[in-house]
């Protein structure tokens, strides 16, 4: 195994761990709105991402059909459009052999592979992707199946892992420089101001949006 994927899985460790709690809030949630239990396992395997999930759960509990979820998790992960531009030059291959790799890319392995200069280390990516997958899936399968046992998942405080899961990620971020403390604030402030005036996920992406603006005004600066 490469030493990059063996370091990336080593990274990826308190971040599958996390991932298994949360996977499991979500597999007893999808049980609690009545999702079959192999529908959740499949989302789960082949989204795996926790906000899109969580967010089509939100509508289906609220009663929406199957178009405003899927709608709503699209939306959710409209984050990963300026992270894929981000880490894209750091992909080797051709347009499809960047695209399949990049395919690999969640929150925490984005910023773990991160070298704090521009470029990313598609190993670290793969391993910490790829422990947290382990873990995500693990964990959806646990919920769905031995949910009942565990009882109320916000009784148990399940359903603050995922904000505090992001703060965490937030935190490193803003460890690495000035410029990526403006750039987090520019787009809190937007996120802030666009939450009780926009449907759900646009203010997700517009914040997205100012830290790709931020991103790219950095690299002609640096130029």
């Amino acid at each position: 195994m490469n030493a990059g994927f063996r370091a990336g899985v080593r990274a990826g460790v308190p971040f599958a761990l996390a991932a298994v709690l949360l996977a499991t809030s979500f597999g007893v949630l999808a049980r609690d709105v009545g999702m079959p239990a192999w529908t959740a396992v499949l989302m789960s395997a082949i989204v795996f991402a926790g906000s899109a999930q969580f967010a089509a759960l939100g509508i289906i509990s609220a009663g929406g059909g199957l178009g405003s979820a899927i709608g709503a998790a699209a939306l959710m992960n409209s984050r990963f459009l300026p992270m894929g531009f981000a880490i894209g030059p750091s992909l080797p291959g051709g347009p499809g052999a960047r695209a399949a790799q990049g395919q690999t890319v969640v929150d925490a392995s984005w910023a773990l592979a991160s070298d704090g200069e521009g470029g990313f280390d598609r190993w670290v990516l793969f391993g910490s992707s790829a422990i947290q997958y382990v873990g995500w899936v693990g964990g959806t399968v646990a919920g769905v199946l031995g949910g009942s046992a565990l009882g109320d998942s916000k009784a148990l405080g399940l359903d603050a892992l995922y904000p505090a899961f992001f703060l965490a990620l937030l935190i490193d971020e803003l460890r690495q420089s000035g410029a990526a403390r403006g750039v987090a604030a520019a787009g809190a402030l937007i996120a802030l101001v666009l939450v009780p005036l926009a449907p759900p996920g646009v203010p997700v992406l517009a914040a997205s949006l100012a830290a790709l603006a931020g991103l790219q005004f950095r690299r002609r600066v640096a130029a």
